[in-house]
């Protein structure tokens, strides 16, 4: 694949075998994963263990143990490289955890402006204990909140990395965020 393709041709050359497609890829993707990483740990306590690189390099062999046949398109891509970054962050904040107990944490509260997220391991574990709770009632929902808060997606971008209309992501995103909320005690 030459390395002027667009990100979708590449995600599809690559499922397709062509490991060219995946060098040239993560390279034409990395200054984007800096970015999402930069906004995840943004997020994060202060003093993290993780800088935004070795974040990147954390999700990125999530990645690439996935099955490159997969990949639907950019949005997809980053909706999947923010899900690795929160297993990233959420395996930290757990073994943080299990080296010191305690912290009783504050009420947490998901805004329209995404940074309403708390920046304690402890917060961390509970949004993903939240999130797991919500995979059982509602997936969709789940892949919402994961494209619009942990991959910063846009409404349009969600809509198309989840293959639904943009109404239908409003919809989801507003009742995932009251949900959350209740459950999370905002």
């Amino acid at each position: 694949m030459p390395p002027g393709g667009d990100i979708t041709d590449l995600l599809h050359a690559w499922g397709k075998g062509d490991p060219e497609a995946l060098q040239v890829l993560f390279a034409r993707v990395y200054d984007e994963l800096q970015r999402l990483a930069h906004r995840q740990l943004r997020a994060e306590r202060a003093g993290h263990t993780l800088d935004t690189g070795a974040l990147v390099h954390e999700a990125y062999f999530r990645l690439v143990d996935l099955d490159p046949a997969l990949w639907q398109n950019r949005e997809h891509f980053f909706a999947m490289a923010a899900r690795a970054m929160r297993q990233v962050l959420v395996g930290y904040a757990r073994m943080r955890n299990a080296q010191k107990r305690g912290g009783g944490g504050t009420a947490l509260t998901l805004d329209d402006n995404l940074a309403g997220v708390d920046p304690r391991a402890d917060d961390v574990l509970a949004i993903d204990e939240a999130l797991q709770r919500l995979q059982q009632l509602e997936p969709r929902y789940v892949q919402v909140v994961e494209c619009r808060l942990f991959a910063g997606l846009t409404v349009e971008e969600t809509a198309q990395a989840l293959e639904i209309s943009a109404a239908t992501v409003k919809r989801d995103w507003t009742m995932a965020r009251a949900w959350l909320n209740r459950e999370l005690g905002a």
